[in-house]
């Protein structure tokens, strides 16, 4: 630990020393507070169209082409993610939780703790035998305009920067500057349970499925909690296209409908023409390249992010993405996310005597997102009802199988997918 952050960290104890629970310095009580013993959060999506995981991860080809036929249901697909942790031990945990009836899920979704793999063991660094210095670039350009601005876009070209030629623009380019949200997870809490989980991969929640109503969560390793959501602490409704066109002009149009209690959007497009040269681009009007779209974003950095252009106000309904995008990527997917606030709980409320310790024995946080995605310029009924159709109809338009093509080196669409050595894009955040 360097010096100066050594004396910040006395200093601040200093200031914070309480005498018969008070500060020294202002006399004002420091209420003390302990726990939570159990943390549970809910993570709410709604999605249509198709999309990319949230977080980064390769998609799923049969939920992607589910959520294309709007899930059989009204067009729009919800999913939940809940994840329960805990300072408690048990030899054999068990928890569930108990949803309201509007969920349409059962009476009980259990909460499985997994069980750890070990580790594959293998050599850090180890390079593989068969590997090629990677090929291909990479343009990044970000903002919403008919035209590129200026400076745009940063273009990386791998072989030189595998040589250790760094591109101009390089240095200050970063990720959509987000804070990763930290939930319960199994290498964070003594106990972990989740669903989904092995026993309930599949699991969904139907199109009228509803949060609205009173929850209990109890096991063997928590608290029991109960609480109550109302009506406007359920899912986000659904976030459509209504405009994905290509302008005369060259750049493309989108448009949405505005999400109720949404507090912000963000759009994303990755694609290319050949294989040689991928393009990411971001709605961000702060200089970024989008290489992982968030998935959930506490109010607090909502607001600053809105605040920095990096996302769309709430009131923002439609972005023109660059022709100098367009064109560099005729071929593209386009990513569009709303999101919402969030609903928290403690259990027991705080002491309003500050002399009164606030011992948490739980707390739960419910967090909103809706999304959909697309072919940049194609409407979802075209892209349904166009080649796709007339291909299997006509087999002779099928081209033959080729024979399999010797190894050659990554390509930029490789690199993006999997990264360089497996280890994904090589910038720091």
């Amino acid at each position: 630990m360097g010096l100066a952050r050594t004396l910040t960290l006395l200093s601040g104890v200093a200031a914070t020393v309480t005498v018969s629970g008070a500060t020294a310095q202002t006399g004002q009580v420091v209420q003390k507070v302990t726990g939570p013993v159990a943390v549970y959060w809910m993570s709410a999506q709604t999605q249509t169209g198709f999309g990319l995981p949230s977080g980064g991860g390769n998609p799923n080809p049969m939920a992607m082409m589910r959520q294309m036929m709007g899930g059989g249901g009204a067009g729009a697909n919800k999913s939940l993610t809940l994840q329960l942790g805990s300072s408690q031990t048990t030899a054999a945990p068990s928890a569930e939780h108990l949803p309201p009836q509007s969920l349409a899920v059962g009476a009980s979704l259990p909460l499985l703790t997994p069980k750890l793999a070990p580790p594959e063991p293998r050599e850090p660094g180890q390079i593989p035998r068969d590997f090629q210095k990677p090929r291909g670039r990479l343009l990044i350009f970000w903002g919403c305009g008919e035209k590129a601005r200026p400076g745009q876009p940063i273009v990386i070209d791998f072989a030189k920067l595998a040589a250790g030629q760094i591109p101009a623009g390089l240095s200050g380019l970063n990720g959509i500057d987000f804070r990763n949200m930290s939930p319960p997870s199994v290498s964070k809490n003594r106990t972990y349970g989740d669903w989904p989980n092995e026993k309930t991969r599949n699991a969904g929640i139907p199109s009228q499925g509803s949060l609205l109503g009173e929850h209990t969560i109890r096991g063997n390793y928590s608290p029991q909690m109960n609480f109550t959501l109302e009506e406007d602490q359920d899912f986000l409704g659904p976030l459509n296209l209504t405009t994905n066109t290509k302008a005369p002009g060259g750049w493309a149009n989108i448009g949405w409908n505005l999400v109720g209690n949404a507090q912000a959007y963000f759009a994303t497009a990755v694609g290319g023409g050949d294989g040689e040269t991928m393009v990411l681009w971001s709605s961000s009007e702060s200089q970024t390249a989008a290489f992982v779209m968030p998935d959930y974003l506490a109010p607090s950095e909502i607001n600053r992010l809105v605040a920095a252009k990096a996302l769309m106000g709430p009131a923002t309904r439609s972005c023109a993405i660059p022709k100098e995008v367009v064109d560099a990527a005729p071929q593209a997917m386009l990513q569009l996310a709303a999101f919402g606030g969030e609903a928290n709980f403690v259990y027991p409320p705080r002491p309003e005597n500050p002399r009164i310790a606030w011992n948490q024995e739980w707390a739960v946080k419910v967090r909103y997102r809706s999304a959909t995605g697309g072919l940049l310029g194609m409407d979802m009924n075209e892209m349904m009802g166009g080649r796709a159709g007339r291909s299997s109809a006509n087999p002779q338009s099928q081209k033959p199988v080729q024979p399999p093509k010797p190894a050659k080196a990554p390509s930029a669409a490789d690199i993006l997918r999997k990264g360089i050595l497996g280890g994904g894009l090589p910038f720091p955040r």
